[in-house]
């Protein structure tokens, strides 16, 4: 949605605040912008307050927005980014899960299973970030301004019995998995299991009837939507991150002035540093608040945590290797194979070149 949008005379220079010296060069405009789940972290904590809090008084109250999360506007995850196309909005909040029908290559950096801690997480997304940018400007005439993550994705089973201590990868063989993106599909097909596409506010239902045996989520996510009241234990491999973005409608952002651009992608710059230490941290507390605790949150879940032992890291290696990765580049092609080799391939030492 194209807006009109005035640039203020440098009349203006002595009614600008202390926060933007050099507002007199900031185009006022103000944003309609989708985020992502109102209840979870990432939106409370620093989506809504970085277009309602930090841009307005970055650029002395002249951009301002008005932004509300999936949840509230009642729009699935998949959907934002044809709607940020067409300009039923100026910017969202995405998953490129969510974003990879149009474009495979988003799929590249969340394939399931290929990275285990967050700093190597974060040398992938700093080597994708130009396919990324590229891929989002292409497919959905959208221009990048930041990329962040949630809590690490893990699994989360009902077994029914919380007498039970030991779990391996093995032991999932014919369950039925909640999964959001085909990567994590290919994992779950890799295990020998059923993956079954559920809403994310739709899954503790699913669990409660037997839909499904497990789902996928992130850490602290599984807590916040009460999932320890339906499954019984969490077994602690990283499948993905949610790797999520920024973007902006690309004919609203050629509107802005260099300086209106260069200081939202300061402050957007600022906004991601924040969002990735912050959920180094929260990842660890998501997984005590939903076992024995502690947990600042509320009542600790009280689920099992089940630690992958050498056999199911080796397994989750190979399903990567073997499944995940030769799937997804089957999908995307092979100039995308090599692109996601000479970036992604690069930092965690694998090819989906054959």
């Amino acid at each position: 949605m194209r807006k009109t949008m005035t640039l203020l005379a440098a009349m203006a220079v002595g009614t600008m605040t202390a926060a933007a010296p050099a507002a007199a060069d900031i185009q006022k405009y103000n944003f309609e912008v989708v985020g992502t789940w109102g209840f979870l972290e990432n939106y409370k904590m620093f989506e809504s307050k970085f277009w309602q809090e930090r841009l307005p008084k970055a650029s002395g109250g002249k951009l301002t927005a008005n932004a509300k999360p999936y949840t509230e506007l009642g729009i699935k995850g998949y959907e934002v980014m044809s709607g940020l196309k067409k300009g039923a909005y100026d910017a969202v909040h995405a998953l490129t899960s969510y974003s990879a029908k149009a474009s495979p290559a988003l799929e590249g950096i969340d394939l399931a299973g290929v990275i285990q801690d967050f700093p190597t997480y974060k040398k992938a997304v700093d080597a994708y970030r130009p396919i990324i940018a590229r891929e989002l400007a292409e497919k959905y005439n959208a221009k990048l301004i930041n990329v962040y993550t949630f809590p690490s994705q893990q699994l989360w089973c009902n077994l029914g019995d919380k007498s039970i201590k030991k779990v391996a990868l093995t032991d999932l063989a014919g369950k039925k998995i909640r999964t959001y993106s085909r990567t994590l599909g290919d994992f779950i097909e890799g295990l020998n299991a059923s993956a079954v596409t559920i809403a994310f506010a739709e899954v503790v239902p699913a669990l409660q009837k037997g839909v499904a045996d497990c789902g996928i989520t992130g850490t602290m996510p599984a807590y916040n939507a009460k999932w320890w009241q339906v499954v019984t234990h969490n077994i602690r491999i990283r499948v993905g991150y949610a790797a999520t973005f920024t973007a902006i409608n690309m004919d609203v952002w050629n509107d802005f002035n260099k300086d209106t651009q260069n200081l939202i992608l300061a402050e957007a710059k600022k906004l991601e540093d924040e969002i990735w230490a912050f959920e180094s941290s929260l990842d660890q507390k998501g997984m005590d608040c939903n076992a024995s605790g502690p947990c600042d949150k509320g009542t600790p879940g009280g689920m099992v945590p089940i630690t992958p032992s050498a056999a199911d890291q080796k397994m989750l290696k190979d399903i990567a290797e073997n499944v995940v990765i030769k799937r997804w580049a089957k999908r995307c092609g092979k100039e995308c194979a090599a692109e996601w080799t000479a970036t992604v391939g690069k930092v965690v030492g694998m090819s989906a070149v054959d």
